[in-house]
Parts: structure tokens; C-alpha cells; sequence
């Protein structure tokens, strides 16, 4: 019998962890493996296009890049900000991370990306944009996802309600 790998329409179970410029950024160590269904855009395209043929118990290392990852920086993604509007609690300090509601009362991530005596310049890209992602990854688990799963897109998990 050939042993199964990673195709499409098949729940995979990873054990992964994320190293962007050399600082460890996510794992799932000490947790849960991640599990998706595999070809349904659950998880960064340049990630799911490495693990097509991965075996059960099969590592490996994949470096993807920032367009295949959560996209390049966006230069309309900076927001300048009278200072004034900020409460006087919230530290004005680069890196700081805040949540700002926008005008339709969503919530958005914000991080100070300067600060100078008449404005704030605000960061709205995601933390991980622009940035290479280093994988280091292992399948832990294959399986073949449910009609239900396939029909939805996404795993089902423990605990998921049925409609």
C-alpha cells in the first residue's frame, strides 16, 4: 500500500513553528497541531503549496515569501493621526499596538509605527507583512475531510456545532 500524503479535499494535522528575521513569532508547540483542510485556502498559500506529497512524520523547511504570505507592505496602510486624539493613558511609543475603531465600528489592529510633537503615524498592516516567514514544519496526521467539511471549506473540528 502506498503510504498516503498531502492532497487536496484531505484534513492535515501540522505541527509547525514560524520564525520571521530569526525570532521565534508562532508555534504550535504545547498545543493542538494545526489542522485544515488542505487546497481550500485555509492557511497562506505559500505555505499550502510545499506540503503536496508530505508524508505522515515527514519535517521540512519552508521559506516562504512575502507576497506568498500575508502580502507586501502597504504604503496606504499609514495613517497619520493628530495627537490630540489620543486618551493621555495610551503610551506614544513606536511598536505600541492598538485597537481602533473605524467609522463603520469595526475593529482594526494599529501599531505606532512614529510619533512626533503634532501627530501619530499609525501602522495598519499586519504585523507580518513584508516580512519572509520561515516554516519549520511536520505533518502529524492525514485524513479524509467529510462531505460536510468539503461542502464548508474548513475543518470541523471537536466540539463543532452542526447546523
Amino acid at each position: 500500500m502506498e503510504k498516503p500524503t498531502v492532497q487536496d479535499g484531505q484534513v492535515v494535522s501540522l505541527e509547525y513553528t514560524l520564525h520571521v528575521d530569526g525570532q521565534l513569532v508562532d508555534s504550535s508547540k504545547g498545543g493542538a497541531p494545526l489542522e485544515f483542510l488542505q487546497g481550500a485556502g485555509n492557511i497562506i498559500p505559500g505555505l499550502e503549496d510545499e506540503l503536496y506529497g508530505m508524508e505522515v512524520g515527514e519535517s521540512k523547511n519552508v521559506i516562504v515569501a512575502a507576497e506568498d504570505g500575508y502580502g507586501e507592505l502597504d504604503p496606504d496602510a499609514f495613517v497619520d493621526v493628530p495627537r490630540t486624539q489620543f486618551p493621555a493613558e495610551i503610551p506614544l511609543q513606536p511598536g505600541i499596538e492598538l485597537q481602533v475603531r473605524d467609522d463603520a465600528g469595526r475593529v482594526l489592529f494599529a501599531r505606532i509605527d512614529r510619533v512626533d510633537d503634532e501627530s501619530v503615524r499609525l501602522d495598519f498592516n499586519h504585523p507580518l507583512a513584508g516580512k519572509e516567514l520561515n516554516f519549520n514544519v511536520k505533518v502529524v496526521g492525514l485524513r479524509d475531510a467529510t462531505d460536510e467539511e468539503l461542502e464548508h471549506g474548513h475543518v470541523h473540528g471537536q466540539g463543532h456545532a452542526h447546523h
